[in-house]
């Protein structure tokens, strides 16, 4: 496109926004590509949706009444919509998703510019460069992540979500609970909280998870290399379940994601239930494909931050992982209400029938008892192939389903013999804590 003509397309375009009713401006921004002059148009859903626009444009243009209809996609095609479409329409439209509402409670000074920097280098946007020099609102208005009139500009719910150091004074109770229970009684239960950005308590939780719940079965197989190598749990089919519960939890609704971790199944809990475009047929037969998102905007950011995939693959990939291990299928679970939505994953049965004496007469064939000097050396030889590991980390490199009770002395032997050390000496119990070389 000629330099000079931009300007004219500018306004031809403000010009046919104007048709629309009510009225409705996107963002336009000229930009250069390859040495080419191009125009930017990115067309945000409007606050005050639905909107119409003439059935004939050059009538409008020569200032002739055209009647204005609703449009809608259906397939590949653009067709005036109906009026049970129409009415449709206006229904959603009373409702604009929480997590793009403006919050009228919080300024914009409450989004730190240290988070969004972070952000923006991670997922390598161009506005990082600017966004170590600019305010935090010319950043944030970029983003979309700032409303309202020019005079009293407020954030949107979901830059508070990502970019402020806790989001639960804005949104009670916006965190992920992880609750390990042994027992029904509750004895040895153990529970962790995580808060914060919505991905760093996601990445925070699935790392805890990782680290010090799930647990490896490594089985030698006679006339084969290698060994077989069974999870209580995949993390994959974690880590999908437990980010699906991020993405479409409502944050309108004052409760937790829970996990429960019992010896049978892990379970996690998220309000409200799926949308009732997903039938009870659907949950039963494992094929939850929704044509809404409760949160487009949350989903976007994850999206970016390569932390869920969307487009309905999440229920595909958690049964093809348990498939994979060899476990059971997932369960999905939700009430007539959809009040609810829980997700179990049950144990392998490796883990589950304890007292399985096939099981036994495997570890018991299977089994190398080591003595502690041994472990000694083992550990060290681990340390010095791979560097920094978690104490979880060195009991699966070392064949071990979980922690030992003899692994964990010994290395807290070595610590305080000098011969290793922790990586973060003044925070012992850190769940990113790491053991390494001196």
């Amino acid at each position: 496109m000629d330099a000079d003509a931009i300007d004219g397309v500018e306004k031809d375009i403000l010009n046919k926004c104007n048709l629309i009713e009510p009225r409705y401006i996107p963002v336009v921004e000229p930009a250069v590509v390859d040495g080419k002059n191009i125009i930017l148009l990115w067309v945000p859903g409007g606050e005050n949706r639905p909107y119409k626009c003439p059935e004939k444009v050059y009538a409008a243009k020569n200032k002739e009444k055209s009647e204005k209809s609703y449009y809608i996609r259906k397939s590949s095609n653009t067709v005036k919509a109906n009026y049970l479409e129409e009415r449709e329409l206006i229904g959603l439209a009373r409702n604009v998703p929480f997590d793009d509402r403006i919050n009228y409670h919080a300024e914009i000074a409450d989004m730190r510019s240290s988070l969004i920097s972070e952000f923006l280098h991670t997922v390598e946007s161009e506005l990082y460069e600017g966004s170590l020099n600019r305010t935090v609102e010319e950043v944030a208005t970029d983003m979309r992540l700032v409303g309202g009139p020019t005079e009293l500009r407020k954030p949107i719910n979901v830059g508070l979500m990502f970019f402020n150091e806790r989001p639960d004074n804005f949104f009670p109770y916006s965190r992920i609970e992880v609750v390990d229970k042994p027992d029904p009684t509750g004895i040895g239960m153990k529970e962790r909280v995580f808060t914060g950005p919505l991905d760093r308590q996601l990445r925070d939780a699935l790392a805890y998870i990782q680290n010090y719940v799930i647990a490896e079965y490594v089985t030698k197989v006679s006339d084969q290399a290698e060994a077989v190598r069974i999870f209580n749990w995949p993390y994959r089919a974690v880590e999908e379940a437990l980010s699906n519960a991020v993405y479409h939890r409502s944050y309108q609704i004052h409760e937790p994601i829970t996990v429960t971790i019992t010896p049978e199944k892990m379970e996690i809990l998220s309000l409200p239930g799926p949308d009732r475009s997903i039938s009870d047929d659907d949950l039963e037969n494992r094929v939850l494909i929704s044509s809404r998102y409760r949160n487009r905007r949350i989903g976007d950011f994850l999206k970016e931050l390569k932390m869920v995939e969307g487009r309905n693959t999440g229920i595909p990939l958690i049964v093809s992982s348990m498939k994979n291990n060899g476990s059971d299928l997932p369960i999905f679970k939700t009430d007539e209400e959809r009040s609810y939505f829980r997700v179990i994953l049950p144990i392998h049965p490796v883990f589950r029938d304890e007292q399985d004496p096939e099981r036994e007469i495997t570890e018991q064939r299977n089994s190398v008892r080591r003595s502690r000097e041994e472990i000694k050396k083992l550990v060290l030889e681990t340390l010095v192939q791979n560097g920094s590991l978690s104490m979880g980390e060195i009991a699966v490199q070392l064949g071990y389903a979980k922690i030992s009770n003899t692994l964990r002395s010994v290395i807290r032997e070595m610590i305080a013999d000098g011969e290793v050390k922790f990586l973060y000496p003044d925070k012992p119990n850190s769940r990113l804590q790491k053991i390494c070389l001196v």
